[in-house]
């Protein structure tokens, strides 16, 4: 037995003790030295002592020997990683150079025959790991397997851990590391496999739509990382469905990376599996990265749009000229002429601005030089506008002119939408005797929609040729959360550059801001090239999300709209009314299909007060695949099937390099040793001269166990019940 005293309680129950003495012989000794008394004041004296004998923290220990014998864990890495072919074969003959594969060079020590001279000393447990998933080879999770084996075997002694170090689910390895080296178990790590990256052109998994339109060109981004020295010239193909294929020719720099896009124009609707690759160089060590497959639908176009002008200006009349032209889009107008005392009319005029219901039927509306005045829009007009960009997945467009009529909106719920801040001192905006150019920013070179060229060093020429502009709105700064494309090329404010086109998210929909009513001007000498393309692309991104799944009261759309397993999936229903009003309150679920056939239900709650039809949920998928949807609302007996392809995340990649440093750092958080391939041999010896295992040490802690607690209080019970049998109060 051991006490966990310190010098002050001991003083203190030794001086405690002193007095508890005196006090029990002169309290016997005015009882006149009765029997009876002595016997109770010796009974207070051993309470008190077995109270101080407890504060002093008194503790039973026993060390007992284990019957078994300790274990030593062997862990073999069986992921995908592993099949990557970068081990030399040091019993190769000087004519063979292909090299093994990590599981290869690993096989011979995950046997029991290897491990037989330790069995004496060692219980051998050999296991192999990778993850917990369905498909267990597709990940790594050395924290799993290494926690696993100090929860699963209480005599664990030491671990050989036989892995190319690449994990990648679970928490970081170190924490387990850490874990055993407080149970004083070691972990040797044997680095299988090499820290060089194998020479190699990879094509990375393209970002490409998941919708198309039928004789629309859709633009497939494609990044290609080249691990090979030499620059190499490299023929990208695409294929559909009718086997037709596309080629396009890029030159990648030596250990650089290419970002470029190819095109293609589907000619009929229905479902393609596009087939991205490139070829196989000779000095390629990884063949199978050089394709990619891109499912997609192709779709018949019928997208609505709305145009709402004060001023037949030349940007009106081109932009409502080009969009007309367009096959895929149906054009609506409002024209608030301020020297007609009626609305303007004509083939696709409105007589009255649409209604709540009528409004959210347009995929896309254009806020030209109009605001909120007499004869114009009205503050509900713009409720509608806010919710129909908010709740809706619809598109505004704010073209500002010289009339500096859009400042009024910015006293209205459309304030906070708008891109950028405006200059209040000048709402006639700003005008130019020279022209002045366009100048891409970053986001700019990178967007979609300033993308008048596939090539991006043409599309740079085409943006710094285009014809200028004399006159821009006044404008400060774009507003936080915008994504700036085009700015002026000179004029600045004290923010930096004037911003010229911008565009941001709102909630569901998106918002772009132009900055300039000389768009118009971009047919000289080309006609209606850039002018029609810039707009297409303009109307069909921003009503790209909305038209994912439609059916008569329903709308289904998603974010992000090219999914990745375990990535969050936001899944947003549009959902009416039989009379096509917006409902605000129901019960809307979503069934969902998994590729492996497991059924999963979610239900979307209204986004919030203001929702106006909108109802949200979250949705994480698992794996890549189709995923089928079944989207119904009980209150209306709507019901929409749709389909979405989810990119299933390639954890597991042959090819990429060993990453020794994973393995170096459990070790020595573990106390043990960092060995290569080659020097598993030399582990033999050193686990040979382990020491014995500690002895396993049980503490019976007195002071704090209950029974210890209530023999006290059953013994002052006693105390006190006898003081009442010998008459004292």
């Amino acid at each position: 037995m051991i006490f966990y005293w310190t010098p002050a309680s001991f003083a203190v129950s030794a001086v405690t003790l002193l007095i508890a003495a005196i006090c029990c012989w002169i309290s016997w000794r005015r009882s006149g030295c009765a029997r009876t008394m002595g016997v109770l004041e010796v009974f207070r004296f051993g309470l008190i002592t077995l109270v101080l004998f407890t504060l002093n923290q008194p503790e039973v220990i026993e060390n007992i020997r284990p019957d078994d014998q300790p274990v030593l864990a062997v862990l073999h890495d069986i992921s995908g990683s592993m099949q990557t072919r970068d081990v030399a074969d040091s019993g190769a003959s000087a004519t063979r150079q292909e090299p093994m594969t990590r599981a290869a060079a690993a096989a011979p020590y995950t046997q029991e025959s290897f491990w037989a001279p330790l069995t004496n000393q060692l219980d051998v447990i050999i296991e192999p790991f990778s993850s917990q998933l369905s498909d267990a080879a597709a990940a790594t999770d050395i924290n799993g397997a290494l926690q696993s084996l100090s929860d699963r075997h209480l005599g664990l002694r030491a671990v050989v851990l036989l892995s190319d170090g690449d994990w990648n689910i679970g928490n970081a390895p170190h924490t387990a590391a850490t874990d055993l080296r407080m149970k004083s178990i070691p972990v040797w790590s044997v680095a299988v496999g090499a820290e060089d990256r194998l020479p190699d052109m990879e094509l990375v998994s393209s970002s490409a739509p998941t919708i198309g339109l039928v004789n629309k060109v859709v633009r497939i981004p494609f990044r290609i990382r080249n691990w090979l020295p030499q620059d190499q010239s490299v023929v990208v193909t695409l294929k559909g469905a009718d086997g037709k294929p596309n080629d396009k020719t890029v030159r990648v720099d030596g250990m650089g990376q290419l970002n470029d896009t190819i095109e293609w124009r589907p000619e009929q609707t229905g479902k393609y599996a596009l087939t991205l690759s490139i070829p196989v160089c000779d000095e390629e060590a990884v063949t199978n990265n050089n394709h990619v497959s891109i499912p997609i639908s192709i779709r018949n176009e019928a997208l609505r749009v709305l145009i709402v002008e004060s001023w037949p200006r030349w940007e009106y009349r081109y932009l409502r000229n080009a969009l007309e032209r367009d096959p895929g889009v149906e054009v609506h107008c409002q024209l608030f002429h301020p020297n007609l005392q009626d609305v303007g009319g004509g083939r696709g005029y409105l007589e009255h601005f649409p209604s709540e219901k009528d409004l959210f039927k347009y995929d896309v509306i254009f806020l030209g030089d109009v605001g909120v005045q007499q004869n114009q829009l009205s503050f509900q007009d713009c409720e509608n506008i806010r919710q129909l960009v908010r709740s809706h997945a619809g598109g505004l467009v704010f073209l500002p002119g010289f009339r500096g009529y859009q400042q009024s909106l910015l006293t209205t719920e459309l304030e906070e939408l708008y891109p950028v801040v405006a200059d209040k001192s000048q709402p006639r905006g700003i005008g130019i005797s020279s022209p002045a150019r366009f100048a891409l920013t970053e986001s700019g070179r990178r967007s979609l929609l300033t993308h008048l060229e596939p090539d991006d060093d043409q599309n740079e020429q085409v943006w710094q040729t285009l014809p200028g502009f004399q006159w821009y709105a006044a404008t400060l700064r774009a507003r936080i959360g915008t994504d700036v494309l085009v700015t002026h090329d000179s004029a600045t404010t004290r923010f930096g550059r004037v911003p010229l086109i911008a565009t941001r998210t709102a909630r569901t929909g998106k918002v772009l801001f132009m900055g300039t009513d000389g768009a118009w001007r971009w047919r000289k000498g080309i006609e209606d090239l850039y002018h029609y393309r810039f707009w297409g692309q303009v109307v069909r991104w921003m009503a790209y999300q909305r038209n994912i799944s439609t059916g008569e009261f329903m709308r289904l759309f998603y974010a992000p709209d090219r999914p990745k397993a375990d990535n969050v999936l936001t899944l947003n229903a549009n959902v009416m009314n039989t009379t096509g009003e917006p409902l605000t309150e129901g019960t809307v679920a979503v069934q969902i299909v998994t590729p492996s056939g497991r059924t999963d239900s979610v239900r979307l709650a209204p986004s919030g007060d203001d929702s106006w039809g909108l109802f949200t949920g979250t949705f994480t998928p698992t794996e890549g695949g189709q995923y089928h949807l079944v989207t119904t609302c009980a209150d209306t007996g709507a019901r929409l099937e749709t389909t979405i392809a989810v990119q299933g995340q390639e954890r597991e990649q042959v090819g990429q390099p060993a990453r020794f440093d994973v393995l170096r750092e459990i070790s020595q958080v573990s106390r043990g040793a960092l060995k290569q391939i080659s020097d598993v041999e030399t582990l033999i010896d050193q686990l040979a001269a382990l020491p014995e295992p500690d002895l396993i040490t049980r503490r019976f802690r007195i002071w704090s166990n209950p029974l210890w607690g209530a023999l006290l209080v059953l013994l002052l019970g006693g105390f006190w019940s006898a003081r009442k049998f010998a008459g004292l109060v």
